[in-house]
């Protein structure tokens, strides 16, 4: 055995979820000795693919994944999707073949470890023969406990030593971190915010989505209304008092109890331009509260009224035991019958109405939208890609729970939907994917189709297609109405067409009867994507893009 196949075998000991990659020289022995003790690999068409389908597989199924890489460029093609997950914290490691020390005039040879840190993710190294397991396991720890993604990088000189018995013993276990439970003082003084509160108003972030039963406890002990970060969508969904997502993306009816609060306290959730629409959902007087693992994180988006160092779960847990220690009894606040009954009445954008702007030759993305949530199984996973379009499969398109969305919005890249959806479609095998996109992101990820079809995904793409980045069309034409769109405007692409070459089925949509052939594919149990090239109607720049470019 030498070094490569005993990081491999000792990833697969630990439990790592999935593998996705493209295979070089530096990393094919590696990935095969993954793929012999029982690692599934899913052979992407481009790095960048296969480091976003890494990234949804761990947000979508909680277990590591792995992205296997070629020395320098394999690594600097998945920059993207690396920076992406470094991002948002997903606990993910990145097998990283490396020239050796000693080739600095090799090809593939630079930093590696610099060009992790450019992107914050973590850089590792294994050292050698005698240090593999450990340097394996150190990586998993820090991935796994800090919720990190780490590059692993795998030197060439290194991975072909050989191992003794002795240094291939099986890694021990990882132990799982423990809460970090929050100060005394600030769990009272939490307590006596709510306590004072008429109004309060919980919103969960990712970091929250482990906490969804202590945070609902307390809400309703409290009278809080709850809402999400979009990456969070779902988690409240069995709640009578569930506000959706806070943002851009909010309904009117969502956005008015936010602003209307008193007190906004945030789990898990940066409060951030998007959650906070740049603050806009901040009512006069309004108290703010943010819980979070890291002192950093403590308003550093916007003023805080108390910053709270502690796990989300546990957090809620404490204040509800001080809550009732203090005898201060449950009460009805913000959880009246009124408000749950606007709530039930309008809460959602499909219970919003609008005018309809299809006219034969282009639909509305609303009513495209609206019609194929109707049609599409409810147990489902929906991913999004960035672009004009996105609040409408991200609002109209509903979702089972906190793991039927998957988000990878960090970065702000467009292009990353296709990638997402496929990784978090073998996440959760037992629900049909969906893809919200548009053709710009589309055409710059469509390589990947072939992935899909491959491994047999009746995955959905729904391309709303206006020719157009559409977001700088609207944006800059607000602006100036005389601008030149030519650099943002393309020629039509009949993606059905398209789609069919790589052999998923492929439908053109320009209006609801054309949707009519979805049904007829749901009901046919397919085992091939399916394109819908869905030729929107302009909307002349959607609901939350004017708050989305207030930040840039």
């Amino acid at each position: 055995m030498n070094v490569a196949q005993l990081v491999g075998k000792t990833l697969a000991e630990l439990g790592v979820g999935h593998c996705f990659g493209v295979v070089g020289s530096g990393n094919f022995t590696i990935t095969n000795t993954l793929i012999e003790h029982g690692v599934p690999f899913t052979a992407a068409r481009h790095e960048g693919g296969a480091a976003t389908m890494a990234d949804a597989y761990s947000r979508a199924s909680g277990q590591v994944a792995l992205l296997s890489v070629h020395q320098g460029c394999g690594l600097t093609n998945a920059a993207t999707g690396i920076g992406e997950a470094a991002k948002s914290r997903t606990p993910m490691i990145v097998l990283a073949a490396e020239a050796a020390p000693s080739a600095v005039y090799s090809n593939f040879a630079m930093d590696q470890d610099g060009f992790a840190a450019s992107v914050y993710a973590v850089p590792e190294r294994v050292h050698s023969a005698q240090s593999a397991v450990a340097d394996t396991v150190r990586a998993y720890r820090r991935a796994v406990n800090d919720r990190r993604t780490v590059v692993l990088n795998l030197p060439l000189n290194v991975q072909a030593q050989e191992v003794t018995d002795h240094q291939a013993a099986t890694p021990a276990g990882i132990a799982p971190a423990e809460p970090i439970r929050p100060s005394r003082a600030s769990v009272q003084a939490l307590a006596e915010l709510l306590a004072g509160a008429r109004r309060p108003v919980f919103v969960a972030g990712r970091g929250g989505r482990g906490a969804r039963n202590e945070i609902l406890a307390l809400a309703k002990h409290a009278g809080a209304l709850v809402a999400t970060s979009a990456v969070a969508k779902g988690l409240f969904n069995e709640d009578d008092f569930n506000l959706g997502i806070s943002g851009g993306f909010s309904s009117p009816l969502a956005a008015e109890l936010i602003t209307d609060a008193d007190l906004i306290i945030g789990f898990g959730c940066a409060l951030n331009m998007w959650t906070m629409r740049h603050g806009h959902l901040i009512g006069t007087g309004t108290k703010v509260v943010q819980v979070d693992l890291e002192e950093q994180a403590l308003g550093a988006n916007r003023p805080i009224d108390l910053g709270i160092v502690g796990d989300s779960a546990q957090c809620a847990a404490d204040v509800l035991e001080a809550l009732v220690a203090g005898n201060v009894q449950a009460r009805e606040g913000y959880r009246t019958h009124a408000v749950a009954a606007r709530i039930k009445e309008s809460i959602d954008w499909n219970q919003v109405d609008f005018d309809d702007l299809s006219d034969g030759q282009f639909i509305d993305p609303r009513t495209l939208t609206k019609r194929l949530d109707e049609l599409l199984p409810a147990e489902r996973i929906v991913s999004v890609d960035s672009g004009n379009f996105m609040g409408y499969p991200s609002q109209f398109l509903s979702v089972p729970d906190e793991f039927g969305f998957c988000f990878t919005q960090a970065f702000q890249s467009i292009g990353l939907g296709l990638y997402t959806a496929i990784g978090a479609g073998l996440a959760q095998p037992g629900r049909m994917p969906v893809l919200g996109t548009g053709d710009g992101g589309f055409h710059m990820a469509i390589a990947e189709l072939d992935t899909a079809v491959r491994l047999g995904l009746p995955l959905v793409c729904i391309v709303y297609n206006d020719a157009a980045y559409g977001a700088e069309v609207h944006h800059f034409g607000i602006d100036d109405p005389e601008a030149d769109m030519s650099s943002v405007q393309f020629p039509d692409t009949d993606f059905a067409a398209i789609g069919r070459g790589f052999g998923a089925d492929g439908i053109t949509v320009r209006t609801l009867a054309d949707l009519d052939a979805v049904g007829d594919w749901v009901a046919s149990n397919p085992s091939q994507p399916l394109v819908i090239d869905a030729k929107i109607a302009s909307d002349s720049g959607s609901w939350w893009l004017a708050e989305a470019f207030k930040g840039h």
